[in-house]
């Protein structure tokens, strides 16, 4: 108990936080302003009739014209973020705008954004303005001192992040057949210098283990002063080639920028200083002081701290839930998001409805492109989540419009990692009568095959 609390009790330079929260903010909103210039508001949001929901969350929905100003708030919050200008109000309208974002459609699923939800998340709980922000110049108080854990907070979760991801590619895919990485590179055969290489069987197989021993290495060689130069270098180099091969967004340099706060104080301290000086805003450097706002923070600290473990216990927890569930999770996809299981399978499908109108014993097949885009059509063809609310979408519309009684079947087939196309869909349900939940979907035909690992 003495080392437990003698551990919430030491201190770190709030300059390692500082250089946290200035960076994690810039990149976020150069993210959003990507994300508008590239027209993907319209595209994703604006132009399709319907959208795909995740289970609780069907009504978080596109604003229509209006979500040009919901992505106008998060990028100015995250701006102010930056800057550390109001800073508590900033990062939790950053928190909520952005997660309302990645809500309004299930298509737009990344890990990163999933990232980026829970750390701004836990940036609520955190102190990153003690120093360099408008906050404490306005204040006239700075802190040069904050509680360690709030940094080993975010060291922490990208150590999840990094060991989940690892132990997830521990799978008899990845290791042995290099799969779904051989798909992946050989297509980049246009590419100049390396596009001959990457047709090369054994840079398939040495990418794939490669990739599995960096993710479960890295963070503990980040940890480790001696190493933390060469595993920084290695962090440099993996996520930029990985942006070369792959199009990940931003993701690759969120995680350079993360991988930072791994160093010394000192090195965030030196490189805040150069940068107030050259912009002259040195008045912003920190100075310790004592006041009102520090002892509330001590009253506040059980809270704090309990609201963080019990995150944490949720993100070791959570990404196992898959046990709960019979057959390969890289088939049913049952317990496979937020659980760090990063570019694992390559899957393509082909799914098809029939609608049946049982006052006549009529049927007749559905178009997909009159209701979905061509990117969700994609998505749509192979994730069962999908594929069932889809079904529940197209029978509410024929249902309205005047068929009583109807049934909607599936006619679905899909590719994992390189097999052959098999049945997906038992085509004899009633996808229409099945519900919406966290339960075992029967109505996935097994793919009779164990891809072994975690």
């Amino acid at each position: 108990m003495d080392s437990f609390s003698s551990y919430f009790n030491k201190k770190h330079d709030s300059s390692t936080l500082a250089f946290f929260r200035i960076g994690f903010g810039f990149l976020m909103t150069f993210s959003i302003i990507r994300f508008w210039l590239k027209g993907w508001i319209e595209t994703i949001y604006i132009e399709p009739s319907f959208h795909f929901s995740y289970y609780f969350f069907d009504w978080v929905k596109p604003l229509g014209e209006f979500t040009y100003i919901l992505f106008l708030i998060c990028g100015v919050s995250a701006f102010f973020v930056a800057i550390g200008y109001k800073y508590k109000y900033s990062i939790i309208i950053f928190f909520l705008s952005f997660t309302y974002i990645e809500l309004m459609d299930k298509t737009t699923y990344l890990n990163h954004y999933y990232f980026i939800s829970i750390l701004s998340f836990i940036m609520i709980f955190l102190p990153a303005n003690s120093s360099y922000s408008f906050d404490s110049f306005q204040n006239k108080v700075s802190f040069k001192n904050v509680y360690k854990w709030n940094v080993d907070c975010i060291k922490l979760l990208l150590l999840i992040v990094y060991l989940y991801s690892g132990l997830a590619k521990i799978n008899s895919d990845w290791l042995l057949e290099a799969q779904p990485l051989k798909i992946w590179l050989t297509s980049n055969y246009d590419l100049p210098l390396i596009g001959d290489l990457l047709q090369k069987t054994w840079v398939h197989y040495f990418m794939s283990w490669g990739g599995m021993i960096y993710d479960l290495s890295i963070a503990f060689l980040l940890l480790y002063p001696k190493t933390r130069i060469f595993a920084f270098i290695l962090v440099i180099f993996f996520h930029l080639f990985t942006a070369i091969l792959f199009p990940i967004g931003m993701f690759p340099y969120i995680m350079i920028m993360g991988s930072i706060i791994f160093f010394d104080s000192k090195t965030h301290k030196n490189i805040l200083n150069i940068i107030s000086n050259k912009i002259g805003l040195s008045k912003f450097n920190n100075n310790e002081h004592k006041n009102e706002k520090e002892i509330k923070t001590l009253k506040h600290l059980n809270f704090r701290i309990g609201i963080l473990s019990a995150f944490f216990l949720i993100q070791v927890i959570f990404p196992f839930r898959y046990f709960l569930y019979p057959g390969e999770l890289f088939w049913n996809e049952q317990g496979y998001r937020f659980s760090w299981r990063v570019m694992l399978i390559e899957k393509k499908g082909y799914t098809n409805f029939k609608v049946v109108d049982k006052n006549n014993n009529t049927s007749f097949y559905v178009k997909n492109e009159d209701f979905l885009t061509e990117f969700q059509i994609r998505q749509m063809s192979f994730q069962p989540d999908f594929i069932l609310e889809f079904a529940h979408h197209i029978g509410d519309f024929y249902k309205e419009n005047g068929i009583e009684k109807v049934e909607i079947y599936a006619d679905s087939y899909v590719t994992l990692n390189g097999r052959m196309s098999k049945r997906f869909i038992n085509p004899k349900t009633d996808l229409y009568n099945e519900k919406r939940g966290f339960k075992h979907k029967k109505w996935i035909i097994p793919i009779n095959e164990n891809i072994k690992g975690f």
